[in-house]
């Protein structure tokens, strides 16, 4: 089954070394990327107006320049009403308690991890997203 995932990130390097270490999982994946969450949301505007299904996985990057990852999650809360939402992980080059503590509250947010994106942090959303695939059949 092929996943599609969206990386939403304005810094290239970051961006980059995402999409290298999910090429290099082993699994065939779509992959996206959006340079900025104002582009981010107008992709999921256009596959939500042509009825078309939304990223299964979103590496969401918090700190961008005019519209931030928690405003992108706003923005997307209200976008997607009714439609199955895509699973969102943080992708965060820092380490701030008070993020994580706030992620750990909003409901679209599966993950908080630290960039650049690992092996183990891929293994460990793979295996509890197998599980849940598994126990829903």
């Amino acid at each position: 089954m092929q996943r599609n995932i969206c990386i939403i990130d304005d810094d290239l390097v970051s961006q980059f070394a995402t999409r290298y270490c999910i090429e290099q999982y082993g699994e065939t994946f779509s992959i996206s990327t959006c340079a900025n969450a104002e582009e981010g949301l107008a992709m999921l505007s256009n596959l939500i107006a042509a009825n078309e299904e939304l990223p299964d996985i979103i590496f969401l990057d918090l700190v961008m320049g005019d519209m931030d990852g928690w405003e992108f999650l706003d923005n997307l809360q209200r976008l997607a009403t009714g439609k199955r939402k895509p699973e969102i992980y943080i992708l965060s080059a820092f380490s701030n308690s008070k993020d994580r503590a706030i992620a750990k509250e909003n409901p679209l947010i599966e993950g908080y991890m630290d960039k650049p994106l690992s092996r183990t942090s891929l293994d460990k959303i793979f295996s509890v997203k197998i599980k849940k695939e598994s126990s829903a059949m």
